[in-house]
């Protein structure tokens, strides 16, 4: 069977970077391939080779067993291959029709949109994916799940003949997850090719039929996934098999460092109480949408208290803005490390000290050479994986972007830190660095508060776990009692209380 795409010996450099290193990948008309590695690994450098974005310096493209030359997106679509990326190429001013069409519009004879066929084609093409959505109107109007599927669309107008999928679920719930995963199972009965990039392993065995690790640039293996272990490929990724994916530490929980009494903010949060205490993790755990972002953004005073109290270190406190709560030592790590952690055009140096400019800086100066030991001092802490201090932090991988946003608190000498989703869409070598510095934090007498979609991540790393649903606290449980499992997290998660879970 000739391969819709295949790569052979292919090399990618950067200055002071091998991206790429005799790199192969053969990807088969009608299955799911997947794509697995740490972050570093180089999978986002394969992706945009094979998008046209990257043109190697050595290697070939085979599309239908054609040598292809892609010097350009125009290239890779023309040659059928489509990407829907973690952050979707969605307009969302526009129309699900008008972004559906993005720069290839159907035209009538007189050369003006013929809007009565894309509407029609838009409608049948999401239709036949599950989706009944009126593609006249606005895509601000619709979730993600939507939004994904219209990029998928996208590319099934434009026949493609293999579509990548870069952490498609990242930003999904459970039920828009479900329905990826039949879109998925439908378009490869249909001989459509799919590249599935995901850090998630059950979502590798559950829809792959083949899988290709890569690790450091290069190609460590590809075998068929009835023939893997999560041992087998874990160690493929990370060169060594990660026995305790989540490290123990000692809780020796001290004074409460946070306490909510009744807080509300209308629409978001009803009642909450809590505390958070030094020495120990707490996690919030809850279904998508359930509040548990809003009571970070309520403790760093990114959302507004309109009743209740909220005590810090024992006191009433008013934190009405960020700033204040830096003041107060408070650290927010937050899920959108691109969006909100971090500034991805400057250096990583520069994002290191972002949170600690009156620690760094000497008379309204930042001399430079102390800007660069702080920065190097937190690169060789927490394994920071970049050429130099000076490298545009927006050019590192996930996990390592994720290090920058942890160091620049870190360096901040802050007490409290909030931890939103910390390892959404990084590897699980990655997972374990993040985990460590968690517990060093906690060892240090730090309070640490970590909110996580991922159960077995709740499970492994929290010393008690709040349960939120409809921004209400459903239950809290304690490690050690009965009720600490996924079971009775996800009974709470569904609504029902902890007397009634008990």
């Amino acid at each position: 069977m000739t391969s819709v795409v295949e790569l052979k010996h292919v090399t990618k450099k950067f200055p002071g970077v091998v991206a790429l290193r005799d790199m192969g990948i053969e990807i088969k008309p009608g299955e799911v391939h997947g794509l697995i590695g740490e972050n570093g690994a180089g999978k986002s450098s394969l992706i945009k080779v094979l998008t046209g974005v990257y043109k190697p310096e050595e290697g070939e493209i085979f599309v239908d067993g054609e040598k292809q030359h892609l010097t350009s997106a125009q290239d890779a679509q023309n040659a059928g291959i489509a990407c829907v990326y973690q952050e979707l190429n969605i307009i969302r001013q526009v129309s699900l029709t008008d972004n559906i069409f993005l720069r290839h519009p159907i035209k009538n004879k007189f050369g003006l949109l013929d809007y009565a066929t894309m509407n029609a084609q838009a409608t049948k093409t999401l239709a036949d994916m599950g989706i009944t959505a009126d593609v006249t109107k606005p895509a601000a109007l619709f979730g993600m799940g939507v939004l994904q599927m219209v990029e998928i669309a996208r590319a099934l107008l434009r026949d493609a003949k293999l579509i990548i999928m870069d952490e498609p679920t990242s930003s999904l719930g459970e039920t828009e997850v479900k329905q990826l995963m039949r879109v998925v199972r439908e378009l490869r009965d249909r001989g459509v090719a799919i590249l599935f990039v995901s850090h998630k392993l059950e979502e590798l065995f559950e829809l792959c039929d083949r899988v290709t690790v890569m690790r450091d640039g290069e190609h460590i293996l590809t075998e068929p996934m009835s023939e893997m272990t999560n041992d087998k490929l874990i160690r493929a990724m990370v060169g060594r098999s990660v026995e305790n994916q989540f490290p123990d530490h000692e809780a020796v929980p001290g004074e409460v460092a946070i306490k909510f009494d009744g807080v509300t903010s209308v629409g978001t949060l009803k009642n909450v109480s809590f505390e958070a205490r030094y020495g120990e993790i707490l996690g919030f755990a809850g279904l998508v949408g359930a509040g548990r972002t809003e009571t970070m953004r309520a403790i760093f005073g990114d959302l507004p208290i309109d009743s209740g109290e909220v005590f810090l270190n024992g006191k009433a406190v008013k934190i009405k803005s960020p700033q204040a709560a830096v003041r107060r030592g408070i650290a927010l790590v937050t899920e959108d490390r691109k969006g909100q952690g971090l500034v991805l055009n400057q250096s990583v140096a520069d994002n290191l000290i972002l949170s600690s400019f009156g620690k760094v800086s000497s008379k309204g100066w930042l001399p430079p050479a102390r800007v660069t030991a702080v920065a190097e001092k937190y690169i060789s802490q927490l394994r920071i994986k970049t050429p130099d201090a000076k490298n545009q932090v927006g050019k590192l991988s996930g996990g390592n972007q994720q290090k920058v946003v942890i160091g620049k608190w870190m360096n901040s000498d802050s007490d409290i830190f909030l931890f939103d989703e910390p390892t959404r869409g990084i590897d699980v070598g990655a997972k374990v660095e993040v985990y460590n510095i968690m517990n060093a934090l906690v060892s240090q007498g730090k309070c640490v508060i970590m909110v996580s979609s991922e159960l077995p991540e709740v499970l492994g790393m929290s010393d008690r776990v709040i349960v939120m649903r409809g921004g209400e606290v459903m239950a809290s449980m304690n490690r050690g009692d009965d009720d600490f499992n996924e079971d009775d997290i996800m009974k709470a998660a569904w609504g029902q209380k902890k007397e009634e879970v008990l």
